[in-house]
């Protein structure tokens, strides 16, 4: 289908069509001085007129232009905990007249259209399906949250100081993975349609077909948004490069200013790492398996068996970021890092994942 426009006066009648279908609808919300995903009603409760300032450490929110409803580029939360949730239990555990009886915990999906999820966060999307939807141990708790989302993108017309998905080639224009694509215009949004039912749900729509001159406009904004991006890695010669960097003093230089605080991971919105726990009843009789989110910088998380696998920071931070950007690429034939640059912004330091990317490609 071709694009097609619909005017931002116009708006709550996407709203409206997905309400119509079933689906609960959720959307970045101004939230505890940040952009928060949250369930809205209209087009009212986006965040209209407000933009996020971001740099090394550095998150606050102000008043922008307030015909404008997506300059949020975004706050802490991808889509991650919409698939891959914080805590969820696997599997319950009861006696039942002296035998034992196993229930695994799938979610029952709730059909839930997400609007403006941003081309970084899709593609993030992409690579945990490969993690946990592919292969011979797909998750089925996984499988179930993502088979019920309709996601409508936002192709960015502003970029972050902090952002380098150009660079990643994986924005600012989503590539693919969503049912509806949003180029937002002063008065009104350019519309692409992403799959079948992306068509299905525009053909309820009041639009009308995007001529030449709205097109052109929208390329240009997102081109610009590309070109705006001064942050960037070097992907020419990775994986292998960061192979060869294990005795580099960089790793020791950055450990000594990383705070093991896993805020990086917490907010990366591909990284997967987790614990389980065991939780028994207190009358023995029951037991509940929990997944809980975890981190490669926690002491706990490299403990194994008697040793601590990783001792210190700096084989914790090489870990990270030698997986992120290598051996992730041997396991699931990409990146794990999409170049949101979340992990810059909410470093209390303001660590550089594309500053310590140079460095290490560098000969000492």
């Amino acid at each position: 289908m071709a694009a097609q426009v619909l005017q931002k006066r116009d708006m709550d009648a996407l709203f409206g069509v997905l309400q119509a279908r079933g689906f609960r609808t959720l959307a970045p919300t101004v939230q505890d001085g940040t952009a928060m995903w949250r369930e809205v009603a209209d087009s009212a409760e986006l965040p209209w007129g407000w933009r996020d300032e971001q740099a090394p450490g550095h998150y606050r929110l102000h008043q922008g232009d307030a015909g404008r409803c997506f300059d949020l580029v975004h706050g802490p939360q991808s889509l991650k905990n919409q698939t891959f949730v914080a805590e969820e239990p696997l599997m319950r555990v009861k006696r039942v007249d002296g035998e034992l009886t196993f229930e695994s915990c799938v979610p029952e999906p709730v059909p839930t259209a997400l609007i403006g999820v941003r081309a970084c966060d899709l593609a993030a999307l992409g690579i945990q399906d490969r993690v946990f939807a592919e292969g011979e141990h797909a998750d089925a708790r996984f499988r179930s949250r993502r088979s019920s989302l309709l996601l409508v993108a936002v192709h960015c017309t502003r970029a972050q100081p902090t952002c380098f998905c150009a660079s990643m080639q994986t924005g600012p224009e989503a590539k693919g993975g969503y049912d509806l694509a949003l180029t937002e215009l002063d008065d009104r949004f350019l519309i692409q349609v992403g799959s079948n039912q992306g068509a299905s749900i525009l053909s309820e729509l009041p639009t009308e077909s995007a001529d030449c001159r709205t097109q052109e406009r929208a390329r240009r904004a997102v081109e610009a948004c590309a070109e705006s991006q001064t942050r960037g890695i070097d992907r020419s010669n990775l994986p292998g490069a960061l192979y060869e960097t294990d005795n580099h003093p960089r790793w020791q230089q950055v450990a000594e200013r990383c705070l093991s605080c896993a805020n990086c991971t917490m907010v990366c919105p591909t990284c997967f790492c987790h614990r389980v726990e065991e939780t028994p009843s207190l009358d023995g009789e029951a037991s509940e398996r929990t997944r809980l989110w975890d981190s490669c910088f926690s002491s706990e998380h490299s403990y194994i068996h008697g040793k601590n696998m990783r001792p210190d920071t700096k084989h914790r931070y090489r870990l990270w970021l030698t997986h992120k950007l290598a051996s992730w690429i041997d396991q699931f034939g990409t990146s794990g890092c999409v170049g949101c640059g979340r992990c810059i912004t909410w470093c209390p330091v303001g660590i550089d994942i594309t500053e310590e990317a140079a460095a290490l490609m560098e000969k000492p």
